[in-house]
């Protein structure tokens, strides 16, 4: 496996510097629920201390944790992409700071600057990539081992 991307340090400086002007400092406490499968995807934050879990709704009352993400980790990528619905629900595993984005400033800055545009969606798209190989790991490792043991 590789080591995860982490989206400000995949950045060269100046875009970086660029995407951090519209960063604001936002916290969750512990157990708060940062965004709902299905809602509207319209920012996108980068966590700077603390845990979350994505997690998916398997029934009325279970959950289900997809992929943790710690310091340095993107949350949220369905702003980028119609839709713009989150496809996973985000709850804060402990307490959290991270730095949120909003969506339209970010694609604003894009347009302005095709070269930050391209970057930041090869950089998302190999974060997207990364996870999909870890969890393709995890679904291997459960269903393998116990699609073995039923043999």
């Amino acid at each position: 496996m590789t080591k995860a991307t982490k989206l400000l340090t995949a950045l060269p400086p100046p875009q970086r510097r660029s995407l951090m002007e519209l960063a604001r400092e936002v916290s969750f406490p512990e157990d708060a629920r940062i965004f709902e499968a299905g809602g509207r995807a319209d920012r996108f934050w980068v966590v700077r201390s603390g845990a979350v879990s994505l997690v998916q709704q398997v029934t009325s009352v279970q959950r289900v944790t997809v992929a943790s993400l710690g310091a340095g980790d993107l949350l949220g990528w369905s702003w980028l992409f119609p839709p713009y619905q989150w496809d996973f629900g985000a709850e804060a595993f402990s307490p959290v700071r991270a730095y949120e984005f909003e969506a339209q400033p970010v694609l604003k800055l894009c347009e302005e600057d095709p070269a930050l545009g391209v970057t930041l969606v090869r950089i998302v798209a190999e974060i997207l990539a990364h996870r999909l190989e870890m969890t393709r790991g995890r679904l291997l490792d459960q269903y393998g081992t116990h699609r073995h043991r039923s043999l």
